[in-house]
């Protein structure tokens, strides 16, 4: 990894987390906080899990359709050896990267580097979602997002699965993922569980 530069040696880097369920805008913000770090004439690398192509091979793409150049990545570590001469990291679908992705945020920013890290912070059973927990824990900044709930209108913070399929990992968009509240949220599992139609 060759990230120091003169102006990074004695500066010290930081982790901002933007977490919340499927259609809460965690990548609109992302992008938003990157093409302004490129305003001020940042050097910005973006990264973003191999599997997820879900809208493109290589941009990060919102819902809304935003979009910016990334680098896909089959492993957390490989964010490292990609990473040089760089003052911003941007970090997409964090949830989707292996349990080495906390460990190569601090060494970035121990490096003075700024990293931003976009994630589900909760799977589709409402539990913690891979690497977010430990990222939310130690980043400097977290910043929760939330949709709207499809089913009442209120606050949305859980992303409910539309189709059965038992897989953690199971990319998809509207025709798959719902964002619900909390009451919502498990009035639909709990007709799931019983064998009724959601």
């Amino acid at each position: 990894m060759q990230i120091e530069k003169n102006n990074q040696i004695n500066r010290l880097g930081w982790i901002e987390v933007i977490c919340g369920s499927m259609f809460s805008g965690k990548t609109e913000e992302l992008i938003r906080r990157l093409k302004r770090a490129r305003i001020a004439r940042q050097k910005v690398e973006i990264f973003k899990p191999g599997i997820d192509k879900r809208y493109d091979e290589v941009n990060v793409v919102s819902h809304d359709e935003n979009a910016i150049l990334s680098t896909p990545v089959e492993s957390a570590s490989q964010i490292l050896l990609l990473t040089n001469d760089v003052d911003v990291v941007g970090i997409d679908e964090a949830q989707f990267f292996d349990n080495e992705l906390p460990a190569v945020c601090n060494t970035l920013a121990a490096h003075g580097i700024r990293v931003i890290v976009a994630g589900l912070d909760m799977d589709y059973l409402g539990k913690p979602f891979g690497p977010m927990p430990e990222l939310i824990a130690m980043a400097e900044d977290v910043m929760k997002v939330h949709a709207i709930c499809m089913n009442c209108g209120d606050l949305a913070q859980f992303t409910h699965r539309k189709v059965e399929d038992n897989h953690l990992v199971m990319l998809g968009t509207t025709d798959t993922y719902e964002p619900l509240c909390r009451r919502c949220y498990y009035e639909k599992m709990k007709q799931q569980g019983s064998g009724q139609s959601s």
